[in-house]
């Protein structure tokens, strides 16, 4: 359900397989995490991404405003997903 959780992640070179352990736990399992790397999208290491796509999340990254637009549809739409998001 509906949760706020603390994500200790300072910039987008923070994200790593570690960081994201957080959305792997959540339960029911999410199907995609929406990532904002703050003002502008920043690539993630590719290991990352296929780590996550192996344990059946799909990510989507983008600047956080886009972040957060695409997260609330996806709520709308009632799919099971979370946000890691870094201010701008």
């Amino acid at each position: 359900p509906r949760a706020i959780l603390q994500w200790n992640v300072g910039s987008y070179r923070d994200i790593s397989h570690e960081s994201l352990s957080l959305f792997r736990l959540l339960e029911p399992q999410i199907e995609i995490l929406v990532l904002g790397t703050g003002d502008r999208v920043e690539r993630l290491h590719p290991t990352v991404l296929k780590q996550m796509r192996e344990c059946g999340i799909a990510v989507e990254v983008q600047d956080t405003p886009n972040a957060c637009a695409t997260f609330n549809f996806l709520i709308s739409e009632k799919r099971l997903a979370a946000a890691g998001l870094i201010p701008p």
